[in-house]
């Protein structure tokens, strides 16, 4: 028997190979089409990682309606006061005026009103003093607080310059026509100091020295708040003789110790804007940590020293408190 051997031709060879490089054509061509894709992707992926965006969809433009342009311009002004400063005022006020209150017949709608009056006209003034500082400190608010309305561009100087001079007025009027001299005289001082602290004129813009920095804060908050709207109740309101009592003194003591903390704590953030404008604050001056101790440690002795007052007053409502 014999054994045949098929032996392929040349034409077989050439149609196995036409198969085999068309297989690997198209094998290519995908691997092709597949990278390009991924290119493509990749880059879309750069381009949104870039931008900021969520990878998962696209901003939404929210449409400019009056409602959110109101909102908008709230929450411009709302940051313009800066509320932190129109609470403290505000629960100041109504604090020392009720120390003013003699028995439970003195709690009457009068006294209210006449608290009303005085924390109203304060917060004006507030907004005025406020304001007038971030005029002063634009430059440097870019840097310490950039998200106010002057520094972030929102407010224009005039815009901020019309809120102030609206307020200062609306203040100093409410006080003339509630016809109390003790509220005026606050009023008056407080824009007085509020001005020579932040306005930028020749012997004045005091924040620069910290010393005198502290001063005007403490004798707005610890003197002037405690002082003049305990006696705008004792003598316009109840139309009693100004008398200064113990727990007025002890007030503006307390007062005086947390003033000092406000002057130096709120430097604390502000550091490196205060070293590139020349703001030569305790902070600037001493290091953000050791300031921030000795505010601690003054806070301790003036609540400490209420703890023992009230400890040892003969009033079982001081104990408790």
């Amino acid at each position: 028997s014999s054994i045949q051997v098929q032996v392929p031709t040349y034409k077989s060879y050439n149609l196995i190979g036409n198969f085999y490089t068309k297989r690997i054509q198209h094998r290519a061509r995908g691997i092709l089409e597949t990278s390009t894709v991924f290119q493509k992707s990749n880059t879309k992926f750069l381009v949104n990682a870039t931008s900021g965006h969520p990878l998962e969809s696209e901003p939404k433009a929210y449409p400019n309606t009056p409602w959110n342009s109101a909102k908008n311009a709230l929450d411009a002004f709302y940051r313009f006061s800066r509320p932190h400063t129109v609470i403290g005022t505000a629960l100041s006020i109504i604090s020392v005026s009720l120390l003013a209150v003699k028995k439970l017949s003195d709690i009457s709608p009068l006294f209210f009103t006449g608290v009303l009056e005085a924390v109203v006209a304060a917060l004006f003034m507030n907004i005025y003093i406020v304001g007038l500082n971030q005029l002063s400190d634009v430059e440097i608010d870019k840097v310490n607080k950039p998200y106010l309305p002057l520094a972030s561009g929102e407010y224009s100087t005039l815009t901020g310059i019309m809120i102030v001079t609206s307020f200062s007025i609306m203040s100093f009027w409410l006080g003339w026509v509630v016809g109390s001299w003790p509220l005026f005289w606050a009023l008056f001082v407080s824009f007085v100091l509020g001005t020579a602290y932040s306005i930028n004129l020749p012997l004045l813009r005091w924040k620069r020295f910290a010393l005198v920095a502290a001063m005007c804060i403490l004798a707005v908050r610890a003197v002037i708040v405690q002082l003049a709207f305990y006696l705008h109740i004792q003598t316009h309101v109840f139309s009693r003789p100004a008398v200064i009592s113990k727990p007025l003194i002890f007030a503006t003591a307390f007062m005086s110790f947390f003033s000092v903390v406000i002057a130096l704590f709120k430097d604390i953030p502000d550091i490196e804007g205060d070293k590139i404008f020349g703001i030569k604050s305790y902070t600037v001056r001493l290091g953000q940590e050791k300031v921030f101790w000795t505010c601690i440690s003054l806070l301790e002795m003036a609540y400490g020293v209420s703890i023992l007052v009230g400890a040892t007053s003969p009033y079982t409502w001081s104990k408790v408190i």
